[in-house]
């Protein structure tokens, strides 16, 4: 079964011709109107032609659409046309016979629930409806197989058109095999014979190879790379835990002759500032024989009085329980 939808409609809407531009009437015959999937009616408003025929087809929903039957003598592909919007089977009548004579082809034309003389109103739930019953229509009474019918759809038809050719209930087995071909990691695949889609846990090879791989999938290692230390425990040779052991002792003895080394060199950090201390005091006391004012010595000794009676008021401050920005500022000006 092919599709060709000529414009896909992103909403439904609907306008039928009014008032249709043909009619509906019993044949002459009532054995002529008995048929396995409804009624043999005549269509008034067009040219009678042979090998036409028109019938009211029940849908699911409840309505009746009225469909066309173009028979081609000699075709062996049928056309399912569903008509764009703001046309019925009247205005379309002649274009479906053309259609069938110059592609060699059977064509089945219908009217959508509420356009022409089918019953009920426009709706998309009654086009997908509409379709499903011409399609089967066309399997029971004329004997079309899947196979051989095309489905075409003009404009708003190509909505019940693309849902009817679309497997949208069940994803076939074939999709399983597309993915699996293209997975980058692959596991020896299971094609259950005679499985389907709800089943597959009735059989007892899907529940062992389902089991299988489980069981494959807790023995895989784990994705993160492996660590030093992980990789030394799986050592069976035991050899990585004695060289990390020898390893651990040498860093410890550099440790111990770094520290004393470290010792020593803080001791003489703090021996050789003191020679320059002790010549710091000569100079000073030199200085304090030969200059008389006193005041430019101790001058430096006034600012960090007050520093500390800075540092006074901040641990007062500190001593405070500061809240926000503004508890600080207060505190800071009583402190003034």
């Amino acid at each position: 079964m092919g599709a060709v939808a000529s414009t896909v409609a992103a909403r439904f809407a609907f306008f039928p011709p009014s008032p249709p531009s043909y009619g509906v009437e019993a044949p002459p015959s009532p054995a002529a109107a008995a048929a396995a999937d409804g009624a043999v009616v005549e269509l008034t408003g067009v040219t009678r032609r042979a090998g036409v025929e028109a019938r009211r087809l029940p849908t699911k929903r409840g309505t009746e659409v009225v469909a066309v039957h173009v028979r081609q003598p000699g075709a062996r592909l049928t056309v399912l046309y569903s008509h764009g919007n703001a046309a019925d089977l009247g205005q379309m009548y002649e274009l479906f016979i053309e259609l069938s004579t110059h592609l060699n082809v059977n064509l089945m034309g219908y009217d959508y629930s509420g356009y022409g003389q089918s019953s009920g109103k426009p709706s998309e739930q009654n086009t997908y409806a509409d379709i499903e019953a011409a399609y089967r229509c066309l399997v029971e009474t004329y004997g079309a197989t899947e196979q051989n019918i095309i489905l075409y759809g003009q404009s708003v038809g190509s909505g019940p058109t693309l849902d009817l050719a679309s497997p949208d209930d069940i994803v076939d087995c074939s999709h399983g095999r597309a993915l699996w071909e293209l997975s980058k990691v692959k596991y020896e695949p299971l094609w259950v014979k005679g499985g389907n889609h709800c089943n597959l846990e009735l059989y007892q090879d899907y529940i062992k190879h389902l089991k299988k791989f489980v069981i494959a999938i807790e023995r895989s290692p784990p994705a993160k790379a492996e660590s030093t230390e992980s990789s030394g425990l799986s050592d069976p040779s035991g050899t990585g835990s004695e060289s990390m052991g020898s390893s651990r002792r040498s860093t410890s003895a550099k440790n111990k002759s770094r520290s004393s080394i470290d010792h020593r060199h803080s001791i003489d950090r703090w021996e050789k500032p003191r020679g320059s201390i002790d010549r710091r005091d000569k100079t000073r006391k030199s200085m304090d024989h030969h200059d008389k004012p006193r005041a430019s010595v101790d001058h430096p000794d006034r600012p960090r009085k007050s520093i500390d009676r800075f540092g006074g008021m901040m641990r007062s401050v500190a001593s405070v329980k500061l809240c926000n920005i503004d508890c600080f500022k207060v505190t800071y000006a009583s402190g003034n």
